[in-house]
């Protein structure tokens, strides 16, 4: 499977499973063909589509939380900062040079 089909797909699964909730059950083709199940309200295709473009802004909306993530101090640095004041500051440097770099939106 192409991955921009497979990134589609599991969009569109969860944005399904958002609006059947969790104990709604249904099956996605491999067309994107959404058949619910017996007891599962249906949805319409602009009721998903609207809800996975929600989801993927909400997606976008965190990337600077991603990308500070992959900056921040390691867990072991954080670690051996707790016991040495020079790291401590330059940990507090490094995480304040990734906020700025990284600002909330």
């Amino acid at each position: 499977m192409n991955p921009e089909k497979n990134i589609t797909t599991n969009l569109r699964n969860s944005a399904v499973r958002s609006l059947v909730g969790p104990e709604g059950q249904f099956a996605i083709s491999g067309d994107g063909d959404v058949t619910f199940l017996e007891g599962t309200s249906s949805v319409t295709d602009e009721q998903i589509t609207t809800e996975m473009a929600r989801i993927q802004a909400e997606y976008d909306s965190q990337e600077y939380a991603r990308n500070r993530k992959l900056e921040y101090p390691s867990i072991d640095e954080l670690v051996v900062a707790l016991y040495d004041e020079d790291d401590k500051a330059a940990i507090e440097a490094k995480r304040a040079e990734i906020k700025a770099k990284y600002p909330k939106p």
